[in-house]
């Protein structure tokens, strides 16, 4: 089945291609490091390619001992770091007025953008996007245009392998 190791129940269009890399033994060796490693359900629609195409709605769950351990990493000043641009949707529609995460089951439709910004992900790992790509807003609300150009500009020269079986970066404030 074309998903990813950790996956737990069938229902996306495709790999949600970030966890890609994710191994059995990546995981356990992350866990072991003391990286909480935390389930959120995505089923993933297809990605889109175009410029100015916004991202489709895509059906997500974030149970809630998800929501009770990013409030509780956040709390003792750890990073929240998303694995994949489809779980940043996930947690940042799971924000409520209190700015915390809560449980939610359902659809998103949320685009994160610079003006919209993040509230609650710290960080993102995720693949190289198509130049043109609208899931660049995104990427912009976490570093900035400049140094998202200047990334991408390293990837063009260097080689990087572009999105569903590309390479992936971390992408940091």
């Amino acid at each position: 089945m074309y998903q990813n190791v950790y996956a737990t129940e069938p229902g996306s269009a495709e790999m949600p291609s970030a966890g890609r890399p994710f191994t059995p033994e990546v995981v356990t060796r992350l866990v072991a490091k003391g990286v909480g490693v935390t389930p959120i359900v995505l089923h993933t629609g297809v990605a889109s390619l175009e410029a100015d195409e916004l991202p489709y709605p895509e059906r997500v769950r974030v149970p809630e001992s998800t929501a009770e351990r990013v409030n509780l990493a956040r709390r003792g000043g750890h990073r929240v770091i998303a694995v994949g641009t489809t779980v940043v949707r996930a947690l940042e529609t799971s924000v409520g007025t209190d700015g915390l995460a809560h449980p939610y089951d359902g659809w998103t439709d949320l685009v994160v953008s610079p003006e919209r910004g993040v509230e609650i992900t710290d960080g993102l790992l995720t693949g190289w996007h198509e130049p043109a790509s609208s899931h660049l807003l995104m990427l912009e609300a976490f570093t900035g245009r400049d140094l998202l150009r200047d990334a991408y500009r390293v990837g063009l020269t260097e080689g990087y392998r572009w999105h569903e079986f590309g390479d992936v970066h971390l992408v940091l404030p």
